[in-house]
């Protein structure tokens, strides 16, 4: 699987949500250019394009190089830094293959899908928090969303949708069930059986980052309970992503943390099952055609067998579309 290693901080895809540094990017990454050719190109006056060259610059996205000499003038150029996979196909496509690019929790059910995909599509994958992720799909810079996020209500994914694509069409389509729980060290030797254990004195949370499916669900659930998080010792501290947490407790840096059945299995420690949560694929219909090799295969008897394969997961309404007004 294609992992995109050089665009790592959500402030980077932020900057690129306007779609004038998007511009001025894809042209950077064709060929270096300066300051008024970059005016010209675009059309805009030299002070409207230093002002966006200096939030690129400023994120780590493009460079000044060299000086171009005209005539017998000496002017600074500029060139794009990053050769990130992500930025070069949803700009500046190469490859002949098509591309999907994926912003969502990094499941193992979607490593699943990139194999099987591997030699018809390539998926690139950004980890990243389900709320997160919506928002960046908001913003034009992934094609597809995976999310898992549970409202006060118990329903998944939708009421988070309609609220970011309230004018825009959208579409839902089912990855997996699977199993959300407490991951604890092997043997669970504090004895953990609920979130309420949570608050004891002698246990020691890792938790997910912010926005993530994880982190809501466990906010909600600490809630109903009344347990303030200032009394669970390590709430602040904070981990990104269902394999991360499971090793951490792993290695005795914390006693518990919230995640999947799936990376508890991985490394070969605890769990408490909670609750079953459904793992949805968010879709704008735009895309739709280009997602369409994805769809078919996750409704393959080939993705069912291979997700048997991890613990916690149900398949029985994978590929299924999430049918909502």
């Amino acid at each position: 699987m294609n992992q995109i290693n050089t665009m790592n901080t959500p402030s980077q895809l932020k900057i690129l949500g306007d779609t004038h540094r998007r511009e001025i990017l894809r042209r950077l990454m064709a060929e270096p250019a300066t300051l008024s050719e970059l005016g010209l190109m675009l059309k805009r006056t030299p002070a409207w394009v230093r002002h966006h060259l200096k939030v690129l610059e400023a994120a780590g996205l493009v460079e000044p190089t060299q000086l171009a000499i005209k005539g017998r003038t000496a002017k600074k150029q500029y060139r794009a830094m990053t050769h990130s996979l992500l930025l070069q196909e949803l700009i500046l496509p190469y490859s002949q293959k098509n591309v999907i690019n994926f912003f969502g929790s990094l499941d193992p059910a979607i490593r699943l899908v990139a194999d099987g995909l591997g030699t018809k599509v390539t998926l690139l994958t950004q980890p990243m928090g389900s709320l997160d992720s919506l928002i960046n799909l908001r913003q034009g810079l992934c094609h597809i969303a995976g999310t898992h996020l549970r409202d006060t209500n118990g329903e998944y994914n939708i009421p988070f949708v309609r609220n970011l694509f309230m004018d825009r069409t959208v579409s839902l389509f089912t990855l997996a069930h699977r199993t959300q729980g407490l991951l604890v060290a092997a043997g669970n030797p504090r004895n953990i059986k609920s979130v309420d254990d949570l608050a004891r004195e002698d246990v020691r949370l890792v938790n997910r980052e912010p926005g993530s499916g994880t982190r809501v669900w466990l906010n909600q659930e600490l809630g109903k309970r009344g347990i303030p998080i200032n009394v669970i010792n390590g709430f602040e501290s904070v981990v990104y992503g269902h394999s991360a947490a499971a090793n951490l407790v792993a290695m005795g840096n914390a006693d518990v943390s919230a995640g999947i059945q799936a990376a508890a299995q991985d490394a070969g420690i605890g769990f408490i099952p909670i609750l079953e949560e459904r793992y949805d694929l968010v879709i704008p219909c735009e895309n739709l055609e280009l997602a369409a090799p994805l769809l078919d295969y996750i409704q393959s008897s080939d993705f069912r067998s291979a997700l048997g394969s991890l613990a916690g997961y149900n398949s029985s309404h994978s590929g299924e579309q999430v049918i909502f007004e």
